[in-house]
């Protein structure tokens, strides 16, 4: 038998005997304090009574989102069953949970534990319901909130609420845990954090409607020479975030990038194509220190810049012809494009898209509207494109993971509830419009709530004034908590691979950034810099941990989120036909949709197109849809993939797509073979072609040898095909490193 009790555990026991006296020395209060029972024992969680059907015939609001309606479902539903007034012993509400009578969802608690008293002090008062002049709490706090461990350790969690009228409390006991990473971290019931891995975890404590994170750093047990660090010397802000971390967590970075692997990465990431034989060879013989600047500057100027951003932005927007008509998707598409050719600022940009008005033809920015054109598709994608985080869970119930509301959600929602469109002069045009009245209505309390941006000043219920103006105030103002956070996370996973905050739509509270300094100061200067994202993409490539390599060392293998090196990835479909199709000088035809001969604009691209420049992601490709193309019908991360698949393996291997291209009668082998250049010059340009540097010496013995040996000339025709298609189907084609 254990007779020693922990420190831990008379600290618990003595704040809930406090949180019980204080409960016997006023009336219970149903809201802050029958409530967080309920939620903390899982009562209102999803998979017990606060599922959308509820459980046994007793229905609970997810997480006690809704007083009014838990406190009628507890006290009167079911013939007043659940509460005995008389004698709450006998209450069902507490037999179910002691499991004096059968329980499904098993023992919850004990006749002894504080919560029964506080329970049946609640009944034994009368079950008193929410009150008006209840406190409202206003926020929780975490001690530690940020802690280094030693793996194996452990480290009690301390919660403490704050409420309206000044007063604390210390809600360990009933506050409910979630690890973030538990690979590193775990935490139990009672918030007592144990560690099993190294890295970075974070654990969530939830309290009420309230939320708060405390952060657990373990530091790698490794030796780390101090030199590895010393060689990486910050150049920027970045630089700077980044090396803190990697002392904190000890993983030593990598060495920097080799010429050849900068600037393949920098054309593929910045302007989605190869650098070409003779601009490799130019970088590589530039002896000058500032040369990587400078080929930076050069392709935040390119042409084939706005053609990537603009495929980009497209994705982010949903511009599809299987959604729009045909005339306004290109108007849509041409706004776009037109946005990204005149580097217009995001703010900018992003404002004059939610407050656009007029014909869709004339006003592509307009074509929002009609993609989403109901007021709660508007709140959820709003949210999503431009701060990072969606919101739909809150329609239904307080959403699970935040701490948004249902009434924030339609009060949200309501600032789009008077956009209106109607048919324009000619065939396909809509013209948008904000009407001067007209409410969404909040299904559970059948009333309007006052349109009000998410956690901001509401906006006037009467006004006939257009709500989108004040929101595009506050969704595009510098202090707004998310909107710069959310361009910044986007832009940085296009040049890492890894966003700060993954995933890119999924900046909610309980998922943390990796490095949450970096983003508040990337994001700082991206706003302080009135939200130029050339600025912003230069200042990441200009970073000495943009520079580093991609090859792992042993220190640093384990490491995917701190940015120790380089995280190589696939690349996108359309970037890696696109290479293909440089790389053998075959372009690619694609066909329109069908209808756009039908409006006059042509059957097929003009031939040359690139895939980064179609304007549509309805446009047939085999191989775009086979490596991960966005069907651009929900504005989410998820709609690209970069998983590979077994369609993917077999295409490369024996697919149309380089099996023809390669075999076309006038493509780069043929003009290869028909320059009369030496095979060793013929190598190094297969090699510089394809991965943007000179074979190795073993490389080249090997090759020349394949070309040696071919006697004819349809052998050597043949023996060429083949270096190249092993060039093209290797993983340092394929993807970006």
């Amino acid at each position: 038998m254990r007779l020693h009790t922990s420190i831990f555990q008379v600290a618990l026991l003595g704040a809930a005997l406090l949180h019980t006296s204080q409960a016997s020395a006023a009336e219970v209060s149903f809201r802050n304090q029958v409530q967080p029972i309920l939620a903390r024992f899982g009562c209102s969680s999803g998979a017990c009574h606060g599922a959308a059907a509820g459980q046994g015939g007793f229905r609970l609001s997810l997480r006690g989102y809704d007083n009014t309606g838990d406190f009628l479902s507890i006290t009167r539903s079911a013939q007043g069953r659940r509460v005995t007034l008389e004698e709450p012993s006998r209450s069902l509400l507490l037999m179910k949970a002691t499991k004096a009578v059968p329980h499904k969802g098993g023992e919850k608690i004990k006749v002894d534990w504080p919560e029964y008293q506080i329970l049946a002090e609640w009944i034994a008062n009368g079950a008193p319901g929410p009150q008006e002049n209840d406190a409202r709490i206003q926020r929780i706090e975490v001690s530690p909130a940020h802690v280094t461990l030693k793996a194996g350790a452990a480290q009690p969690i301390k919660v403490t609420a704050f409420f309206n009228n000044g007063k604390s409390e210390d809600v360990t006991r009933w506050a409910k845990y979630t690890a973030g990473n538990t690979s590193v971290a775990t935490v139990d019931d009672d918030g007592k954090v144990k560690v099993v891995g190294r890295g970075e975890g974070t654990v969530t404590a939830w309290y009420l409607s309230q939320l708060a994170i405390a952060t657990i750093s373990v530091p790698y047990e490794q030796e780390v020479l101090t030199k590895a660090f010393e060689t990486f010397k910050p150049r920027n802000v970045i630089d700077e975030r980044v090396k803190e971390k990697l002392v904190e967590l000890n993983i030593p970075p990598s060495e920097r990038s080799t010429d050849s692997e900068f600037i393949r990465r920098a054309f593929l990431d910045t302007i989605g194509i190869l650098p070409t034989s003779e601009e490799t060879r130019a970088f590589l013989a530039d002896e000058k220190a500032d040369k990587r600047d400078r080929l930076i500057e050069r392709l935040l100027q390119r042409p084939e810049f706005v053609d990537f951003w603009s495929y980009k932005w497209s994705d982010l927007l949903l511009v599809n012809s299987d959604k729009l008509p045909v005339q306004p998707m290109w108007s849509y598409y041409q706004w776009i494009r037109r946005n990204v050719e005149l580097n217009t600022p995001w703010d900018v940009m992003v404002r004059d898209l939610l407050t656009s008005t007029g014909s869709t033809l004339e006003n592509g920015a307009g074509n929002f509207f009609t993609l989403h054109d109901e007021p709660t598709r508007l709140a959820e994608t709003v949210s999503t494109a431009f701060l990072g985080m969606s919101i739909a869970c809150a329609k239904c119930h307080n959403h699970p993971m935040e701490k948004w509301t249902n009434d924030q959600y339609f009060a949200f929602a309501n600032l789009f509830s008077r956009v209106r469109a109607k048919n324009g002069g000619v065939t396909d045009e809509r013209v948008i419009f904000a009407a001067t009245e007209g409410d969404i209505v909040q299904p559970l309390t059948g009333r309007a709530q006052t349109p009000t941006p998410l956690d901001a000043k509401p906006v006037s219920l009467t006004s006939t004034k257009d709500r989108r103006i004040p929101l595009a105030d506050w969704l595009t103002a510098p202090e707004n908590p998310w909107f710069a956070r959310a361009i910044t996370n986007r832009v940085w996973k296009n040049f890492f691979a890894t966003a700060l905050v993954e995933s890119v739509d999924d900046l909610r509270m309980t998922n943390p950034a990796s490095n949450e300094k970096l983003l508040s100061d990337a994001a700082g200067y991206l706003a302080k810099n009135k939200f130029d994202l050339k600025a912003l993409m230069r200042l990441i490539m200009q970073s000495e941990t943009y520079q580093r390599s991609s090859v792992a060392l042993p220190e640093n293998k384990d490491d995917t989120r701190f940015y120790s090196r380089y995280y190589p990835r696939r690349l996108m479909a359309e970037v890696m036909l696109d290479s293909v199709s440089q790389v053998t000088a075959v372009p690619t035809k694609f066909n329109m949709d069908k209808r756009n001969a039908n409006k006059g604009i042509g059957a097929a691209y003009p031939m040359g197109y690139r895939a980064m420049q179609l304007p549509d992601s309805n446009t047939v490709s085999y191989f775009l849809n086979s490596f991960g193309r966005p069907d651009r019908v929900q504005t989410c991360d998820c709609e690209r993939t970069n998983e590979p698949s077994m369609a993917q393996a077999l295409h490369i291997a024996n697919g149309d797509t380089l099996n023809q291209k390669l075999g076309e009668k006038e493509n780069r082998v043929a003009t290869l073979l028909a320059s009369g250049k030496a095979d060793n010059d013929i190598v190094n340009e297969a090699y510089l072609l394809c991965v943007s540097r000179p074979p190795t010496d073993k490389e080249r013995a090997s090759v020349l040898k394949v070309l040696a040996d071919a006697k004819s000339p349809e052998d050597r025709r043949h023996a060429l095909e083949d270096v190249f298609w092993g060039l093209m189907s290797s993983r340092e084609f394929l993807f970006n490193h």
